[in-house]
């Protein structure tokens, strides 16, 4: 894909995020809208993956470790062509697969259930490992939250990762700021994020908009190139990014919009659409 269809693609699924989340009367909106341009690039240009096989051995794996942030993955999977679109407006609803965390039972294209946080990368870890002990060559793709990252399971993974040298791992935080409670410097500030991971053996890309493919495609074509060592892109994003009222604000963190609300938002993507339609 180029530029252009990856930013119609991501807006898209912006709109999928945005019409679950309402339908579901809750859910996590900000930071699933902040990684959907990273979920974009990752499903429609960078891993090695076929809908219509799920389970093929030497696909790439992605784990989903800010597992919360699900609306953001499913509308990128059911984009991707593993369930209907349609299928989305049923997210948290009794009897849907579409759960309010990803299932890997129940759910084509996920490969790892996730949830608890802080958990996520230490599976990542264990698919990267199983990669190098099996001589398999594909790659495996990790994405945290800034505010997850305050949990100690995360640093002990990368003790493991980079003392195993498992360059086929990327290990990416959605850098937007705030978490739950608000900004993650006032929380329990996890900064500097790049030296942490450094000190652990990390290869560090700092991406400075990860809302940008230009800036994604060259940090994802070095960690490609990064042999010996794991990757970690540190990428800075908006949370709640591409609709106006959510860019931002804490508060859009796990709040669902009403219908007054969704109009607006929807307006919003429906704007960016029509202004990608007419470059």
């Amino acid at each position: 894909m180029n530029k252009l269809e990856l930013q119609k693609t991501a807006n898209e699924i912006r709109k999928g995020i945005v019409t679950a989340v309402h339908s579901a009367k809750a859910g996590h909106p900000g930071g699933s809208l902040s990684a959907a341009d990273l979920f974009t690039y990752l499903y429609f240009e960078e891993m090695n993956i076929d809908p219509k096989d799920p389970k093929k051995p030497d696909r790439d794996r992605f784990v989903l470790s800010k597992g919360h942030t699900a609306p953001g993955l499913y509308s990128t999977l059911a984009h991707r062509g593993y369930f209907p679109v349609e299928d989305l407006t049923t997210l948290r609803k009794l009897g849907s697969y579409l759960q309010g965390h990803p299932c890997m039972q129940h759910i084509p294209g996920v490969d790892m259930s996730s949830g608890s946080l802080g958990q996520g990368i230490s599976a990542a870890v264990g698919m990267a490992l199983s990669a190098k002990m099996s001589n398999e060559d594909y790659r495996v793709y990790t994405l945290l939250g800034d505010g997850e990252i305050q949990e100690g399971q995360v640093w002990e993974a990368a003790m493991f990762a980079g003392h195993r040298k498992l360059d086929n791992l990327v290990v990416i935080v959605d850098n937007n700021g705030l978490q739950i409670d608000g900004k993650i410097e006032d929380v329990c500030s996890p900064y500097p994020i790049d030296k942490k991971f450094e000190a652990f053996n990390f290869h560090v890309i700092n991406v400075a908009d990860g809302n940008d493919f230009d800036q994604l495609k060259a940090a994802f074509d070095e960690a490609r190139a990064t042999k010996g060592m794991p990757t970690a892109i540190v990428m800075k994003t908006l949370k709640g990014k591409g609709v106006s009222f959510m860019e931002g604000q804490a508060a859009w963190h796990g709040t669902a919009p009403n219908d007054e609300q969704y109009a607006v938002a929807m307006a919003d993507l429906e704007k960016v659409g029509e202004a990608l339609c007419q470059m």
